[in-house]
Order: structure tokens, then C-alpha cells, then sequence
């Protein structure tokens, strides 16, 4: 297998209870050719299948498990361009210049992202984002990264604890808020974008495990499990939180994260239902759904083996509850839906997007952390410029 097939999550996804777009796809019953072969049909690979197939690709899906089964399911889909590294962090690691370059592209994503889904009528909500003051900055840390990211052109607004509380009925010492951000149904999302990139041919392929790559400088054979053979141009590996084993993951990790989802409540949800997060590590996110529900997640530990995690559940969803209640104490925080999930992080927050050293013709997207549909843009993006001959100007931050 060229990627350890994983147990992604368990447990009840609210998103898995919500009827989403019927997806046409086939068994694969013979060797077949594409001009681009994309492994994965999550989020990431519905993103890319979209635009390459606007673009008049010639592309293939192909997928091991039921089409937006896999990771998307459990995505929280808090869709920002705040990225898990806070700016000024990010300036330490890896530069004033590249940091201001990543956090100005992540916001495009999510603008540009915005536009595409509403071009093609698939729903989304704006939503501005609250950072609260958390164990890795406090106010004075938040003003400073206020500044910071006013100074790149972020537009970022500081509250006191009094504007805070006033406006939002929040009791922390400050935060941040942020604007422009979305929520989305991720599964609703990508079997939409599934299904728009079929009618402008796209095939789709499912159950199908690929097991060896054999790539060269004119093209690329894919072979499945069964000894299928799918001859490609370009192959491009978008398994989400499975990691190639032909990729270097150095600097690249698999966690593990919880989440529930509350009962509707319309009447109980805050202000201006923000999306809600933390400068705290683990830190504690949330999001309100269209249905007057909240999701709230966090409590994300370092380790990705699935018995491990699910043990733990009820103890972290407990936990969920308790700060979720603490915060907002007006909430029911009854958990109608529970589940974990594995999740990929890279030590700068920024994912990789690019093509495989020593695999000439074959991409992969990796490490995508808490920003895994504005990342999933951005691959996508990034991609249709380079296959169109094109150079995307800010690629050189997401390479191998």
C-alpha cells in the first residue's frame, strides 16, 4: 500500500446524520488512462478535481472508502484564514517576509473560496472569529500580535475584558477578532463539488487502494490492489491524513482531536455566533451550525492510535462540556453527536503542497492542522497554475 491505511475516525459526525449530494461512481473493472489521476475524494481531492476539471483536465478520482467518508466527515469546518501558528510566531520560525506571505495567501484562499462556492451555489456562511486570551498569550500577547498582523494588512480588532464581556458575554482578559471567515457542511461541500467536477467529466472510482507508483519523466502507472494499472501525466496524492509512504514526513505529525455537537438552540447561542477559539495549548474551538446547534472540539493529543483515542472519549467530550458550559454558561451542552478523529500538523503550521522529490510528475498535499479546508484551496489553487505551465508565486512556501 503506498499509504497505512488508518481507522481516520469514530464515533457520530453530526455531518454524517445530514443528507448530502449523491455522487456518481463505479467500480474500477479495467486498466484505464487519465490525463490526471488524483487518489483521495475528501475534501482536498474534490477541491483540486473541481478546478482541474473547470480547467478542461482530463481528471480521475479514485478512492478507498465510500466518497466523503473518510476525514471529511469529522471535519469541524471552522474555514479561517487565522492559522494555528499566531503571526508573530510564525515570523520566529521561519521569517518576517514568508510568514507575512502565508497568512496574506491564507486569507486570500478563504475570499477566493468564498467566491468559487458561491459561483457554484453550494452554501456557506460568513462568519468573523474570536481569539481568546489563552496559556500562550495573554492581553499583552494579543495586542502585540494585533499589531502585527494590522501591519500586513489583517484587519484585526483588540476588546478588553470590558468590551468583551459587553459585547459578547465572554469573561476572558481579551481577544481578537478577525473577519471573513466561514463555516460550511464539509461533507455537503465536497460531494457537491464532486458532483459539479462529473458534469464536467470527471470519473470517480470506488473502493480502490492503490499499492505502487511507478512514476517516470513522461508519465506516471498507478496499481491497485487487484492489479488494476491507471496510466496518468500527473498523479496527485490528496490522502488526506494517511501519509504516503513515499513522501518525506519530517516535521509532519498525526494527532488526535475530539468534538460534539449540541442540540439546536437558537435562542442560547452567542452574539453574533462567531466562530470561537483559543491562544491556548490544547485550545478549545467552536462554531454554530444552520440549525441553531454548536460544535465544539479541542482537547487534541499527540498520538494517532485509534483504540488509544476512542478510549479516551467520553473523558474528553466531558471535558468539551465542562469548558464549553464554563463559557457560555447559558448553553445546553448535551452531546446529541460525539466523535475523534486523526488530524496532520506540520511544526510551522503551514502544510506542504508540491511535487515528490524523486517522484517526478507525482504531487501530494500534507499537514494541514486546524486549517484544513482553507488549505485544501490553496493546494488546489497552487496546482492548476503549475498544470496549466503557470507558476504560482507563493508556491515556494509550501514545498518540499
Amino acid at each position: 500500500m503506498i499509504t497505512k491505511h488508518k481507522n481516520i475516525h469514530s464515533g457520530h459526525s453530526l455531518w454524517e446524520h445530514l443528507r448530502a449530494p449523491g455522487v456518481p461512481q463505479r467500480r474500477l473493472a479495467r486498466d484505464i488512462d487519465t490525463e490526471i489521476l488524483i487518489v483521495g475524494a475528501g475534501v482536498t481531492g474534490a477541491m483540486i478535481a473541481d478546478v482541474l476539471c473547470e480547467a478542461g483536465f482530463e481528471t480521475t478520482v479514485v478512492e478507498r472508502r465510500r466518497v466523503t467518508h473518510g476525514a471529511t466527515a469529522a471535519s469541524t469546518a471552522l474555514v479561517q484564514y487565522e492559522i494555528d501558528t499566531p503571526l508573530r510566531e510564525l515570523t520566529r520560525k521561519i521569517g518576517h517576509r514568508d510568514a507575512v506571505r502565508t497568512w496574506r495567501r491564507s486569507r486570500l484562499a478563504v475570499v477566493s473560496l468564498k467566491a468559487h462556492l458561491d459561483e457554484a451555489e453550494i452554501p456557506s456562511v460568513r462568519r468573523s472569529t474570536l481569539y481568546l486570551a489563552g496559556n500562550k498569550l495573554d492581553r499583552a500577547g494579543l495586542v502585540r500580535e494585533a499589531e502585527a498582523r494590522n501591519a500586513a494588512g489583517l484587519e484585526t480588532v483588540v476588546l478588553s475584558r470590558v468590551g468583551l464581556k459587553q459585547r459578547f458575554g465572554i469573561g476572558r482578559s481579551a481577544a481578537l477578532l478577525g473577519f471573513d471567515n466561514l463555516t460550511v457542511n464539509p461533507r455537503y461541500m465536497t460531494a457537491a463539488l464532486l458532483k459539479r467536477a462529473c458534469k464536467s467529466g470527471l470519473r470517480i472510482f470506488a473502493p480502490v487502494d492503490i499499492v505502487d507508483i511507478d512514476a517516470t519523466r513522461t508519465r506516471v502507472i498507478a496499481t491497485t490492489r487487484d492489479g488494476r494499472r491507471i496510466r496518468c501525466r500527473r498523479l496527485v496524492l490528496a490522502t488526506g491524513y494517511e501519509l504516503p509512504k513515499i513522501i518525506p514526513a519530517k516535521g509532519h505529525k498525526i494527532g488526535s482531536t475530539w468534538a460534539l455537537a449540541t442540540p439546536p438552540q437558537r435562542r442560547r447561542l452567542w452574539p453574533e455566533e462567531c466562530l470561537i477559539w483559543e491562544a491556548s495549548d490544547p485550545y478549545l474551538y467552536m462554531r454554530t451550525t444552520d440549525d441553531g446547534r454548536v460544535i465544539c472540539g479541542g482537547e487534541d493529543e499527540e498520538f494517532a492510535t485509534a483504540e488509544h483515542r476512542d478510549a479516551l472519549t467520553l473523558r474528553k467530550v466531558a471535558t468539551l462540556q465542562r469548558k464549553l458550559g464554563k463559557l457560555f454558561p447559558q448553553l445546553d451542552v448535551t452531546a446529541e453527536f460525539v466523535w475523534a478523529s486523526s488530524f496532520g500538523e506540520s511544526s510551522t503550521g503551514i502544510p506542504t503542497i508540491g511535487e515528490i522529490p524523486g517522484y517526478p510528475n507525482c504531487w501530494a498535499t500534507l499537514g494541514y492542522g486546524g486549517n484544513g479546508i482553507t488549505y485544501s484551496r490553496i493546494a488546489a489553487e497552487i496546482l492548476r497554475t503549475s498544470f496549466l505551465g503557470g507558476r504560482d508565486e507563493d508556491a515556494d512556501l509550501f514545498a518540499f
